[in-house]
């Protein structure tokens, strides 16, 4: 068990004074100890995101981490999850209620600490910020007016809310965060400055402060004069103590996000961390007063399209749709093995209230029925075509996520020529006269085309795979950035229609499925197009638009897989649960209760590559062959 000592009660060093939250705000501090409206006080918090959890299930994932021993929660606000059209005013009712869950929290006795952006990163699309305003010619994260104006006109319908909730009027908040690891991002102080002053005024007289990675070049570019500062790390937190020591000597040793766990990327392994590694290092931040929040306590999931991405050497890296990162609380709520280890470390006293596991599904197979072609399915959904003499990105369709498809009738002369896609922003299923000529991707640009002289209806079906969260790619353009050629010569004149699978409901889906096969609804050709068996290349086995019926007495949770399928995404009931991948690690997808009733459910698979025979309900996640992984700095 980590001993909690008693906090030292002796009247504070003299030391020099860093100006401290004021004299109204719950936490307060001097002499590098922290203290709750005047009682010495150590913040033992953790990290869950009502976005990444069912409403109806948000109480009782807050129990499970007071169960944990933990005294505090802590959450991101996704500005993009509230706003992500900019024509419409942000949306705080259902799934989107911030004020509900942080009086939820409050209600079950516990703090919360707000951390509200406008970035935050979390593996989260776009690090949260809304692709309406990154697709701009605007300079993100800076004191740019660009950006500021629209973070100022955001927080006037953010921050009262959380102003409203916090101690000092009553409510769980007792502290809010200055942006987000801004210093690995850049070093424009006066934005930082903004960030600091449109809170406070706005209402936030709570304590404030920044974290930032335990380096130099961090710290000196994401910190702000008088303003605590904290820190994120996986591990070596003795060395960010004495760091912190030096540059900040009477401020708390906080630690805002503690890694105890890994987010996973689509084609690797799933990290897992060991327990033991877990509480050694908690051991190491907790000592002499230290403050700590575990991320993630309960990840939860990336429900939708929300899932972010990474770029390693010019390479994206999307992120799986589990957002499990081997918490303590697993992601259908589980207690851990690694829950009952924190738990003990932490000398949680109470009785453990929450059951270890919730109820599920009993395991089952059903059939998966193919219903319509994948082309003819997304021509039979309206939308408006934008028309021009190159492909229209997402961003000038006013498309976040989901797929675009272009299409543009080129001549080719007869023989072998080569199909150039420059740059492709994720993943494109291309088609010549309705015959399918292969994926094409960053690593696969060109693609083999045969002509007779002819025109040839090109269809080009690009996918969204999640915009980069994490440093200077963030609100990168998705969809056909780059030209696309036929040997040397440039392809113009493109129509581009955007689908907006996130924003489908069960009317959009209907339509889909009603399509049926595309020898039935044949999408319009030149007359003086080639006969498709011109175009060598494999045809996709039944991609398209599925159907599994799934009959349930009582709802409870399962854990939905498609053995035999390649890629795609999943519906229940008509909610987009989230994408599947048969390159793993990922092989289950979890299907909160909340999302089924009793009788009669549907799921609706969209297959993008080669369609299985079956869906199947189980009773455990499979999450993949793990890796142990413990993340360090520098």
């Amino acid at each position: 068990m980590i001993e909690l000592p008693a906090p030292d009660l002796s009247p504070a060093p003299t030391t020099t004074t860093t100006p401290t939250p004021s004299a109204g705000s719950a936490l307060t501090w001097r002499g590098r100890r922290l203290y709750r409206h005047g009682v010495p006080h150590r913040i033992l918090s953790g990290g869950l995101h009502y976005f990444r959890v069912h409403p109806d299930l948000w109480r009782d994932r807050i129990r499970r981490l007071a169960d944990l021993g933990l005294n505090t929660v802590d959450t991101y606000v996704a500005w993009n999850f509230h706003q992500p059209r900019e024509d419409e005013a942000p949306c705080f009712d259902g799934w989107r209620d911030v004020e509900r869950f942080i009086r939820t929290v409050g209600e079950e006795g516990l703090d919360v600490v707000v951390r509200p952006g406008p970035y935050i990163c979390a593996e989260w699309s776009n690090g949260g910020l809304p692709s309406w305003l990154t697709g701009r010619d605007v300079a993100i994260r800076s004191s740019d007016p660009a950006f500021t104006s629209a973070v100022g006109r955001w927080f006037d319908e953010l921050v009262p809310r959380i102003a409203a909730l916090q101690a000092a009027e009553g409510g769980p908040v007792v502290a809010v965060q200055v942006e987000n690891e801004f210093g690995s991002f850049g070093d424009d102080q006066a934005y930082l400055r903004w960030n600091r002053e449109a809170l406070a005024e706005r209402g936030i007289g709570e304590l404030l402060f920044t974290a930032d990675g335990p380096t130099e070049l961090m710290l000196d570019g994401g910190t702000l004069p008088g303003t605590l500062t904290a820190v994120t790390l996986g591990s070596k937190p003795d060395a960010a103590r004495e760091l912190l020591s030096a540059r900040r000597p009477d401020e708390p040793f906080v630690v805002a996000e503690f890694w105890n766990g890994w987010f996973d990327h689509w084609g690797e392994r799933h990290h897992v961390r060991d327990s033991g590694s877990v509480v050694d290092t908690l051991k190491q931040i907790v000592a002499d007063g230290g403050s700590v929040s575990i991320y993630m306590a309960h990840g939860g999931t990336n429900f939708g399209l929300w899932a972010g991405a990474n770029e390693h050497e010019g390479r994206l890296q999307p992120t799986v749709t589990s957002y499990d990162s081997d918490a303590p609380v697993a992601e259908d709520g589980t207690l851990t093995a690694k829950f009952f280890a924190v738990r003990e470390a932490l000398g949680a006293r109470g009785p453990v209230r929450m059951p270890t596991r919730t109820p599920t599904l009993p395991p089952a197979s059903v059939p998966l029925v193919h219903r319509a072609d994948l082309l003819a399915a997304l021509r039979a959904v309206p939308a408006s075509t934008s028309t021009g003499p190159r492909p229209a990105s997402f961003e000038r369709l006013g498309l976040d996520a989901g797929m675009v498809l272009h299409s543009a009738r080129p001549r080719v002369p007869a023989g072998e020529h080569r199909l150039v896609l420059t740059d492709v922003r994720d993943r494109a299923l291309v088609f010549a006269d309705g015959a399918f000529l292969g994926v094409a991707g960053p690593d696969q640009r060109e693609l083999p085309i045969r002509g007779t002289g002819a025109v040839v209806h090109l269809e080009v079906l690009v996918e969204n795979l999640g915009r980069v969260n994490y440093g200077p790619g963030i609100g990168r353009h998705k969809g056909l950035i780059g030209p696309v050629l036929v040997d040397r010569r440039i392809v113009q004149g493109w129509d581009s229609t955007p689908i907006a699978l996130q924003e489908w409901s069960t009317t959009e889906l209907t339509r889909a499925l009603a399509a049926g096969p595309a020898s039935e609804h044949a999408g319009p050709a030149s007359e003086q197009a080639g006969p498709a068996s011109e175009h060598a290349g494999p045809a996709p086995e039944q991609a398209g638009f599925a159907v599994a019926t799934v009959d349930v007495d009582t709802p409870a949770d399962t854990f939905l897989a498609l053995p035999g399928s390649r890629r795609g995404l999943v519906w229940v009931n008509g909610f987009l649960l989230g994408r599947y991948w048969d390159i793993g690690p990922q092989v289950t997808l979890y299907c909160p209760a909340p999302l089924l009733r009793a009788g009669q459910n549907t799921v609706t698979v969209l297959e993008l590559e080669r369609l299985g025979a079956t869906l199947e309900l189980r009773d455990r996640p499979e999450l993949g062959p793990p890796e142990e992984y413990v993340e360090e700095f520098g």
